[in-house]
């Protein structure tokens, strides 16, 4: 089954915590602190698997979890870090976040390998926070929290050439007549309910890679027929090839076929009406001569001085076929070799930057100000206070996020409170 979209959510390792531990042993009377170090949380990785031409994998497995790092032991004994989960997806794959929708990732071209999301720092242990004043610290630092998304993946096939058209049209025979796919070919609509790709080999060339798209009709960019479902493949096609029906077998207009499907196309996404296009009139075997020339004529009047070159063809037989291919290789060596990507616009390493909080006046309690929210608890949450570091990071923290500027606007004194919340901890300052 070819599936094109899929929803998930992925989570990467939590870091493990810290350990509290004393050196104890026979004979050594003064034993310092040797707790160790939790271990790293595993990282999420999305990686392109060029087998792979479908998401049909992720529906059936929607949660995706890397492993949690070990905590510290005693004697400084480090945790082990957690698994990284790797996660492979066609190249091509759009991996978006799903309540915005917003692009984080393009696994296409170079970017065939991406850390969306990094595990948690391991905690610090008590080894770390002796000093000549405290030689004896009873505290680590906890591990870094997990980070967690839920994702949409949608999956725009790398082709340099779309075909478009109607259903019946013969955008599946010209295709197989062209390239060695073989895509299923019927006399009723909607046989191809997929898109089928393959490579067009030329003599003296490198020839290139064309789509079908299955049947756009009206009102397909509304998400009418079939058409809606699949208009995000042809989004990375450099060139456009609309096949119709010159010979009006069902008694359709080509013309007004044409422009309605331009019409589509505008509406899904503006950026493809400006693509270059090319016709292939098709089916002229079923022409008489002197009809042939006619309806040929009237499509060339309509579309050529718009820049629209048009080529009668025969997917069945052949002819014109040749002509045609090499002019849409030669278009494609003018648009030059630059690959259709889409920009990141969601960045889920500045996620933590971009989490609220809220700084108030008590209204119960006189001379007292309150600091709460996810930003703050994030914060804490990997924060030893306890240590002069850990106090000094806190402060700093405090400072550039803006909090000591809002709690002076609401007119805070020397000697004042600050309650700060972490869960069921208050910190008092």
């Amino acid at each position: 089954m070819f599936v094109d979209k899929a929803k998930i959510y992925i989570r990467s390792g939590k870091g493990g915590d810290g350990h509290v531990s004393f050196r104890r042993e026979l004979f050594v009377p003064a034993g310092g602190p040797n707790g160790g170090d939790g271990g790293k949380g595993g990282d999420v990785i999305f990686v392109v698997d060029k087998g792979l031409n479908t998401l049909t994998d992720f529906r059936h497995i929607r949660k995706y979890t890397a492993g949690d790092g070990e905590p510290g032991g005693k004697n400084r004994c480090h945790g082990s870090d957690g698994a990284d989960m790797i996660i492979k997806v066609p190249e091509g794959t759009i991996i978006k976040e799903a309540e915005s929708g917003l692009v984080i990732a393009d696994m296409s071209g170079d970017n065939e390998r991406m850390v969306l999301l990094k595990g948690g720092r391991g905690g610090k242990g008590n080894q770390h926070y002796a000093t000549p004043t405290m030689q004896a610290p009873k505290y680590a630092q906890p591990g870094q929290k997990a980070q967690e998304l839920n994702l949409i993946l949608e999956l725009k096939v790398i082709a340099d050439v779309g075909l478009v058209g109607f259903p019946n049209v013969g955008k599946s025979t010209f295709l197989a007549r062209v390239t060695n796919a073989k895509p299923k070919i019927a006399n009723y609509h909607f046989t191809t309910l997929s898109p089928n790709l393959g490579v067009v080999d030329l003599d003296g060339s490198d020839g290139f890679v064309i789509a079908d798209i299955p049947g756009i009709i009206e009102g397909a960019s509304e998400g009418v027929g079939l058409g809606h479902e699949f208009l995000r493949h042809i989004e990375r096609t450099r060139v456009i090839i609309h096949i119709v029906d010159a010979a009006g077998v069902e008694g359709r207009d080509p013309i007004n076929d044409i422009r309605m499907i331009q019409k589509e196309l505008a509406a899904y996404n503006e950026l493809l009406a400006g693509r270059p296009q090319v016709i292939a009139a098709n089916k002229i075997d079923t022409l008489y001569e002197g009809e042939n020339d006619d309806a040929i004529q009237l499509l060339k009047e309509e579309f050529e001085p718009e820049g629209m070159k048009v080529f009668p063809i025969s997917a069945v037989s052949g002819k014109g076929v040749r002509e045609l291919l090499y002019y849409v290789n030669n278009l494609l060596k003018e648009i030059g070799e630059e690959k259709i990507t889409f920009e990141r616009e969601y960045f889920p390493e500045q996620m933590e930057e971009n989490l609220p909080f809220t700084v108030f006046k008590s209204e119960e309690e006189e001379d007292v100000y309150h600091v709460e929210g996810p930003r703050i608890e994030r914060m804490l949450g990997y924060t030893n206070l306890e240590s002069e570091k850990g106090f000094d990071f806190f402060q700093k923290f405090m400072k550039e996020n803006g909090i000591l500027d809002e709690l002076e606007a609401l007119g805070i004194q020397d000697g004042d409170t600050v309650k700060v919340y972490y869960h069921e901890f208050e910190y008092y300052k």
